[in-house]
């Protein structure tokens, strides 16, 4: 008999159940479509700024997607609604599942009330990147700190996400720091909250 049995059948993909195992895929297989991701994008631009900036966007779709798996798996459908909260997310469960360990750091700014600072010893994005000389400070963190600022949007905390080389005394590579400076809407409605 051709149907029996405990298999079910599903007629729709949104039926089917979101699997909760670790889905990995190879940091060889990861490596390579980055690369060609980053090659694709820099034959459509003149420019390293455009660069970043096209890299910046593709991370932006990531974040949104990653938000609403992540919240849906880890925070049964129920997001964070301070600004604390928001950046440890980002810091210890984005980063986990994105990269398999909890980001080296967060800081708050010392200059500025709506800054802070994820840093990055060795950035993945960045470890089999080499940019030629004429690229000068060209850096593949525009992508992951477009994951952030699209996580951070859909949660609603609108932010101007960057990243930045940092020299680091003693080493010959810098780490990378994704500098995150929220809106001034976001810290008037952090202050009512109290």
């Amino acid at each position: 008999m051709i149907g029996v049995g405990k298999i079910k059948q599903y007629t729709n993909v949104l039926d089917k159940p979101l699997s909760k195992g670790r889905q990995e895929v190879t940091l060889s297989g990861f490596a390579y479509l980055f690369s060609e991701l980053v090659q694709y994008n820099q034959t459509q631009v003149d420019n390293i700024g455009e660069l970043e900036r096209r890299l910046e966007d593709a991370g932006y779709a990531v974040g949104v997607r990653v938000l609403e798996l992540l919240c849906h798996r880890e925070k049964g459908n129920r997001r964070e609604t301070r600004l604390l909260g928001i950046l440890s997310f980002v810091h210890s469960t984005v980063w986990k599942v994105l990269f398999g360990k909890v980001a080296d750091s967060l800081e708050k700014g010392t200059e500025h009330e709506d800054e802070y600072m994820i840093s990055e010893k060795e950035l993945l994005v960045n470890r089999f990147i080499s940019v030629p000389k004429d690229m000068g400070s060209f850096n593949c963190g525009a992508f992951v700190a477009g994951i952030v600022r699209g996580v951070l949007d859909n949660a609603g905390f609108p932010a101007v996400v960057t990243a930045h080389f940092v020299p680091v005394d003693g080493q010959q590579l810098p780490r990378t720091t994704i500098l995150i400076k929220f809106a001034e809407e976001v810290l008037r409605r952090e202050a009512r909250l109290g």
